[in-house]
């Protein structure tokens, strides 16, 4: 008996909760990972116990089925562009914006996550620059903006890996305050980290053994653990909705007066000081 009939009938229905709500634009993981909620539901397990779960399907298999129906997916994006060598365009067109101080900016380990937070106009609901780390250097009209708005953040969005925590600290060693970035700018991760993919049961997989480099300091012991064995789980695995319904809140909430705190703020301001932010578990 083939699967098929099963993948095609469950990716539409994980075409529909990955556009939801309102017409979402969505990646072809996203599509990947909610088509793995639809066939394992386990994800709806309790949150007080953490674990992540094991893809109930290849890949390869998803890509195969979703490849004679793209087209019957209009919130599906494109893969984006690959970076072209030499001289990049600036952040902006809108050369006003250097103008101003920017109080906010989003770099995100995923060229598929920023398109996507992009598509979906979390720059403009936020009111936040939203960049790939492969655009990085930054723009210099656009470090003096940070350095303008007086307390700027450099929000850092990467997958719970090896490889993400050292985009984190990538940046961190770029443009810290500690290593001769901008005047009074911070770098703070907003994850994912293991203890986020835990409590909501992300489909995790396998990448390289051990991390590449030095820890972050608030990484607890079971996190070490768990990225020492190899255990990986992307940004793509959170459902659309939620990841931009917690990035919106999280660049909202920190590091600008204005946004008024609430207590879940309150409640993690010891975990900010570390470099992470929790995720709400509602």
């Amino acid at each position: 008996m083939t699967l098929r009939p099963l993948l095609d009938g469950a990716l539409t229905v994980a075409a529909g909760r990955a556009g939801e709500p309102g017409g979402l634009r969505y990646t072809e993981r996203q599509l990947y990972y909610e088509l793995c909620r639809v066939l394992q539901p386990l994800h709806a397990g309790p949150r007080r116990i953490p674990y992540t779960l094991a893809p109930p399907v290849r890949y390869d298999r998803f890509a195969a089925a979703l490849a004679a129906r793209r087209d019957d997916f209009p919130g599906l994006l494109p893969p984006p562009a690959l970076r072209p060598d030499g001289p990049r365009p600036a952040v902006a067109a809108e050369h006003d914006l250097y103008d101003y101080g920017v109080p906010r900016l989003l770099v995100c380990q995923s060229r598929e996550i920023t398109a996507m937070l992009i598509a979906n106009d979390l720059h403009l609901e936020a009111a936040c620059p939203v960049l790939a780390a492969d655009e990085l250097p930054l723009d210099a009209r656009l470090v003096a903006s940070l350095e303008r708005a007086g307390g700027a953040v450099v929000h850092v969005l990467h997958d719970a890996s090896p490889s993400g925590l050292a985009c984190f600290a990538q940046v961190r060693a770029r443009y810290g305050p500690a290593d001769g970035g901008p005047a009074g700018v911070r770098v703070r991760s907003m994850g994912l980290v293991p203890r986020h993919a835990g409590t909501l049961h992300l489909t995790s997989g396998r990448g390289p053994h051990g991390p590449r480099g030095p820890l972050p300091a608030g990484l607890r012991l079971e996190e070490r653990a768990w990225l020492a064995s190899g255990r990986t789980v992307e940004l793509a695995a959170v459902a659309p909705a939620r990841l931009l319904h917690t990035v919106i809140r999280q660049v909202r909430g920190a590091g600008t007066a204005g946004p008024r705190r609430t207590p879940l703020h309150r409640r993690v301001r010891t975990v900010r000081g570390s470099g992470f932010l929790s995720w709400p578990a509602d």
